[in-house]
């Protein structure tokens, strides 16, 4: 079969204090993040933004310890995962691609066309596929296997997602059963799946599976629980004026205490290494809100990280992709059609002259908006849990 590697694709995160500002620059350079009507504003606001939310952003990675652990993490998970391969038998090479911040993608491409890799996996860090996540790694792949004829010897595979892993399942039944555990009442603690959102047009316009997975996958770890717990999931990181998946978050918890709930555990469904969502949105913020709302006993299932199980898993998941038939990058689904995201693509409002020139209008009222809600603390940087 010759040289095989895998590749783990993870979106990054800033190792120090000194590193947000051009972690921010990076994600905010973006359009993916934010899809602007006039390009060339697109490296302007990025710095306006790392500019703007710098203190604050500074501050939320000071409370987690100075930086994000993720991308420690994603590199034990691959030593983790190539040991577990060498034991099933297979020799392979484990790389990390980070979309935002080191390891960068394309350093993890240098390293893979340095190996003379033959066979490649690739396998995002993401259980379930969305447009915004492991959609946006894949173009950004895509984008470097075109332009780079030095990797079209290279034959590679796609794993679009994996939420429903034996394995995978397996480890977070598990892991909820021991939050569970800690509990005098276990089977009356109701489980709250929180999952990261995404606007409501990417799902109902675009089409992306990203909510039918999500609850796909909170459905088969509840079966493989299978224990009587009352159940909810909630969406959490909404930001701006569309509309996001719902429920939120903070709604969910506000009902629950309303209603008499006192104990709680969250299960951060679309995370699988901690960072700044889990150990800063859930752990700190969510936590104060529950506390407010009479949830005084709430407990978060830590992320699964290098969890033996879920490695395991992983493990079976690349020699099976590795077996198959191949699922190249330009196969893994694109949107349907454009994306709205806000503020408004400009085509969106027709063609017509009298409609082009409200077109400029709207989108630089829409453009005033994203600015006033960024300096606000309430816009896109919270999509990705940097507040």
């Amino acid at each position: 079969m010759g040289h095989v590697g895998v590749l783990l694709l993870n979106l990054g995160g800033p190792d120090q204090l000194d590193d947000v500002r051009h972690f921010l620059f990076n994600l905010f350079s973006d359009p993916e993040i934010i899809r602007l009507p006039f390009p060339w504003l697109q490296k302007p606001l990025a710095w306006f933004i790392s500019t703007a939310r710098l203190g604050k952003s500074q501050e939320n990675y000071r409370q987690i310890g100075g930086g994000s652990p993720l991308r420690r993490i994603t590199e034990e998970q691959a030593r983790a995962l190539q040991t577990n391969l060498k034991q099933k038998g297979q020799e392979a090479h484990v790389y990390v691609g980070m979309r935002y911040w080191h390891p960068f993608t394309e350093e993890a491409i240098a390293r893979i066309k340095r190996d003379r890799i033959d066979h490649l996996v690739v396998l995002p860090l993401y259980p379930q596929f969305s447009i915004s996540t492991s959609g946006s790694s894949f173009r950004l792949l895509e984008k470097i296997f075109q332009e780079d004829p030095g990797l079209q010897h290279i034959e590679h595979t796609v794993i679009p997602s994996w939420y429903d892993r034996p394995g995978y399942i397996q480890a977070m039944a598990d892991s909820i059963a021991q939050e569970l555990d800690q509990f005098p009442n276990p089977s009356q603690v109701p489980v709250f799946f929180s999952a990261h959102g995404v606007p409501l047009s990417y799902v109902e316009e675009a089409g992306d599976p990203y909510r039918q997975e999500i609850e796909n996958c909170v459905a088969l770890i509840m079966q493989r629980l299978n224990r009587p717990n009352p159940h909810v999931l909630g969406y959490q990181s909404r930001v701006g004026p569309v509309e996001w998946l719902k429920p939120y978050t903070e709604e969910v918890i506000t009902d629950l205490g309303n209603q008499g709930v006192q104990d709680l555990v969250v299960v951060p469904i679309s995370f699988i290494s901690e960072h700044i969502e889990t150990l800063q949105e859930i752990d700190m913020e969510y936590r104060e809100l529950a506390e407010e709302v009479g949830i005084h006993n709430f407990r978060r299932v830590p992320a699964l990280n290098s969890h033996p199980v879920f490695i395991d898993d992983l493990g079976d998941l690349v020699l099976e992709a590795l077996k198959a038939p191949s699922l190249k990058l330009s196969q893994v689904m694109h949107p349907e059609q454009p994306v709205k995201i806000y503020p408004q693509e400009g085509r969106a409002w027709g063609m017509t002259t009298t409609a082009e020139r409200w077109n400029g209008r709207l989108a630089m009222l829409g453009f005033v908006a994203l600015l006033l809600e960024l300096i606000s603390g309430h816009g896109p940087l919270h999509f990705v849990g940097l507040l």
